[in-house]
């Protein structure tokens, strides 16, 4: 098998956006719960409505592939599933280096998806002296200070950081300097990087914020909509003609003597 230092994803060099690039992997995890159900065949309606987005935008996504499917079949489950790992660079092996092993990189380290899509985990590094050789996840947890030869030894691309804000600056320039070009942050700060380096940013404090400010919109929405409403005696009593008002409601034209 490829390792991840001697291949990398030709999605940039075959022009696919980086929006459709972001979505693939939804293709990619509606299509194995597929696969797994042993279904053949899929449209691309059900895939869109698996993947959350429409099927315009899914043809167009797969047209980048050069996978325009079957009319009145849809398309081939298992084939596209390949596809879309090569595309992504899972056909072949990815060591990764999970740095800072409190309770969010140890839970990355015990993550099983990892693997299933590829991804090894190398080595597990943090700066605190008693951590060293403690297993997390059936790997023995390594110093920092080894750091620099774990990524050079095991040809690692990818670097995940978990540690606190203040330490991941410092742990990124030591990754890039190793050689890591990929970066993905779990760390609530933005990292300044060399041009060549990817970084995907994980903060779950920010996506936190955001479902609240969505929640806070729908209260005051129902809140306004409550204001609003009319009580039912009120309504009732608007709907009752008055003394002046005609038997369907109206103001006669004529006033009556």
């Amino acid at each position: 098998m490829a390792t991840g230092r001697t291949h990398r994803p030709a999605t940039r060099s075959r022009g696919i956006p980086e929006a459709t690039v972001a979505r693939l992997p939804l293709y990619l995890r509606a299509l194995t719960a597929l696969s797994e159900r042993s279904v053949p065949t899929v449209s691309s309606e059900e895939l869109a409505a698996a993947a959350g987005v429409n099927s315009a935008k899914l043809r167009k996504d797969f047209s980048y592939l050069g996978s325009y499917g079957t009319r009145g079949v849809g398309y081939d489950v298992e084939y596209l599933v390949y596809q879309i790992s090569r595309e992504l660079g899972l056909t072949q092996d990815w060591p990764v280096v999970i740095v800072g092993i409190g309770n969010l990189g140890a839970a990355l380290a015990n993550y099983g998806g990892f693997a299933s899509r590829g991804f090894r985990v190398a080595a597990l590094i943090d700066a605190d002296p008693q951590m060293a050789g403690k297993p997390v996840a059936g790997i023995p947890v390594q110093h920092t200070d080894e750091l620099e030869k774990i990524i050079q030894g095991d040809g690692v691309s990818i670097g995940v950081i978990a540690t606190p804000a203040g330490a991941a600056q410092q742990v990124c320039d030591r990754l890039v300097a190793a050689g890591v070009t990929s970066i993905l942050n779990f760390a609530p700060t933005v990292l300044n990087v060399p041009e060549g380096v990817d970084v995907r940013k994980v903060d779950l404090s920010i996506e936190l914020q955001i479902l609240a400010f969505h929640e806070q919109r729908k209260a005051g929405e129902e809140a306004a909509a409550d204001a609003g409403a009319v009580p039912p005696a009120v309504a009732r009593k608007q709907q009752q003609p008055s003394a002046d008002q005609g038997p369907d409601g109206d103001v006669p034209a004529v006033m009556p003597a």
